[in-house]
């Protein structure tokens, strides 16, 4: 995410819990039958203390059908409502003996669920859909789950108030959902520690264009609808998802490094919103340069004309509120290695997607000729100590401090300041290693000091103490 959200307040003042729930039920042996499983319930969440009932324990979703159909609000004056009724088909494998397991869902109505071709009892509980399986799922055993669901979409917010999940428009809908919106749009896992494979299949009204992840692999037009379908065979977190609807148009081309790219561009945007996209290509080789090959199979960007008041590096097609910007386009894009393809294993290490994703700008405006990363480097420490920026725990920013400034800025000072203390060499070894290690999956802030000592053969504790568990100024490290 690009937006830097300047709020600071402790979990205490906002009243906020930061207990960790349970994980998964597992299933033990029965007291008076040893070796016999103990069937029981997959916990509500994944464990995040930001997030307690974001994601969901016992289950591991492989991949995400979603077949969506939607209506976008009438004209002005009508309510800013629009209508989604969806079907997900969900192939999930339970990580333990499960007789109920619970997926993310809010704000629409679940109206059937089949979980192996049977009918399945459901009820929702909050934001909870929770599902009772008969026979009931032994741990090992794969399962197609099917949800039929629908309901009226509205504008809804995080827990700051900023717009996220499926964010209703006139002419048809933002989706960007970072850090738990998509259970506003479909049943999910919705934390990052379960990703998935996706399908899309959506019809929106004849003359809009549906823009998801990955390759478009067909439209078809009957009877004034239009159905998008698109593919994206890469893990992705849900967050990263997207289904967005408008008045796009299309511009495909492939990018120097071989990349299909396919940029949604809102028709009511003037050319000059968007005009720095043309700078992606030689950005795809730049970054490749320094992390790695490309991780994904295509890319792109979307650039709408309704607004959330961020970007998103929504994985494969980038999110742009009104205007794409070079500094914000290299930043979106840097989040493919740094965020996308690593993603955080809890939300407090989002420093290591901001961070990177912000010093990746730093060492782009070196490659173009402006300041190098060790002047924006000496400016940012120019802050004084008695700054805010600086009373601040990065690798604990708090569920409201997820978008603040030093999350982004304290971030990319603090890979700058250890590329100076392990040399240039091992710092974008580690780069790479991490994404090769990690790739695909989640990793945190001990995993990354970990690695960084591993790969630097330094003791690192020290510097990390002072970067980003001290809230002050380091003074020397």
């Amino acid at each position: 995410m690009s937006s830097r959200r300047t709020t600071f307040v402790t979990l205490a003042a906002a009243g906020l819990a930061a207990a960790v729930i349970s994980g998964p039920s597992l299933a033990v042996a029965a007291p008076d039958q040893p070796g016999t499983p103990r069937y029981g319930e997959g916990a509500a969440g994944a464990g995040d203390p930001y997030f307690p009932l974001a994601g969901n324990g016992g289950t591991d979703v492989l991949h995400y059908d979603l077949d969506l159909e939607y209506t976008p609000p009438a004209a002005a004056p009508a309510p800013l409502e629009g209508h989604l009724a969806g079907v997900a088909t969900i192939d999930l494998l339970a990580t333990a003996d499960l007789d109920r397991f619970n997926l993310d869902l809010r704000g629409l109505t679940a109206t059937a669920v089949t979980v192996a071709g049977k009918p399945a009892h459901f009820e929702q509980v909050e934001n909870e859909l929770v599902i009772t399986p008969r026979p009931k799922l032994k741990a090992g055993t794969s399962a197609q789950v099917v949800v039929s669901y629908g309901g009226t979409t509205t504008r809804p917010t995080d827990i700051e108030g900023a717009l996220y999940g499926w964010v209703t428009t006139r002419d048809g809908a933002m989706v960007v959902s970072e850090p738990d919106g998509s259970a506003t749009w479909f049943p999910v896992n919705d934390h990052p520690t379960d990703k998935s494979t996706y399908s899309f299949e959506i019809t929106v009204p004849e003359g809009l264009v549906a823009v998801a992840n990955g390759l478009l692999t067909g439209s078809t037009t009957e009877a004034g609808r239009t159905t998008w379908t698109w593919d994206a065979p890469d893990p992705m977190a849900a967050y990263l998802a997207t289904a967005t609807v408008g008045n796009f148009v299309l511009d495909q081309y492939t990018a120097a490094n071989g990349t299909p790219i396919i940029d949604a561009l809102d028709a009511d945007r003037p050319a000059t919103a968007y005009a720095d996209l043309a700078l992606t290509s030689d950005m795809l080789v730049f970054f490749e340069s320094l992390y790695g090959p490309y991780p994904f199979n295509s890319y792109g960007a979307i650039v709408d004309d309704d607004s959330v008041g961020y970007a998103l590096e929504t994985q494969t097609r980038s999110f742009f509120s009104r205007n794409a910007r070079e500094g914000t386009i290299a930043h979106e894009l840097a989040h493919q290695w740094m965020g996308d393809q690593v993603s955080p294993e809890r939300w407090a290490d989002i420093w290591l997607n901001e961070g990177w994703a912000t010093y990746s700008e730093w060492m782009w405006d070196e490659h173009r000729g402006r300041d190098t990363a060790a002047q924006t480097f000496d400016e940012f420490m120019a802050t004084p100590a008695e700054d805010e920026e600086w009373d601040f725990v990065v690798a604990d920013p708090t569920p409201l401090g997820l978008f603040a400034g030093p999350v982004y800025d304290r971030g990319a000072a603090t890979l700058h300041a250890l590329r100076v203390k392990i040399g240039d060499d091992a710092f974008f070894a580690l780069a790479r290693t991490w994404l090769e290690r990690f790739g695909g999956g989640t990793a945190g802030t001990r995993d990354f000091i970990g690695l960084a000592e591993e790969v630097s053969g330094q003791d690192l504790d020290a510097f990390f103490e002072a970067w980003v568990y001290t809230p002050s100024k380091p003074a020397s490290w």
